[in-house]
């Protein structure tokens, strides 16, 4: 009787986390957490949505299309120019902290700069190119 019991608390387990599962691949995919990996919003999603949202006409759309992709220009305009002066003080900082680490910690911290640069966002928060 034990043994039921141990299988079916074990199988019930195993729905709760298939159910779980495909609940967070369903939320992730229709709120395109999926859909964004360069963490930058996409224009077309965003007019699309707008679009039915607001239930614009064809000559709306147009306009907001070309509102968007103005918008868009100018972001990575200023991310790029933001992006090198952050990268700039990211670097005299990451200096600083080496020069007060022993040869031990240095390599420790030159390995937790390596993961952070793997795994951090991209855009001038991130990375560089």
């Amino acid at each position: 009787m034990t043994r039921k019991a141990y299988l079916y608390f074990v199988l019930t387990f195993l729905c709760g986390v298939i159910a779980g599962a495909a609940g967070l691949f369903v939320y992730a995919w229709y709120s395109g957490h999926w859909v964004r990996r360069s963490g930058h919003p996409d224009p077309q999603r965003i007019v699309r949505r707008l679009t039915q949202e607001l239930d614009l006409t064809a000559d709306q759309t147009q306009q907001l299309t070309e509102i968007i992709n103005d918008s868009f220009q100018k972001h990575r305009a200023l991310d790029q120019q933001v992006g090198e002066e952050y990268r700039a003080v990211r670097n005299e900082t990451r200096g600083r902290i080496r020069k007060i680490l022993n040869p031990a910690q240095q390599t420790k911290f030159d390995e937790l700069v390596r993961r952070f640069e793997h795994k951090g966002p991209p855009g001038p928060l991130g990375p560089p190119p």
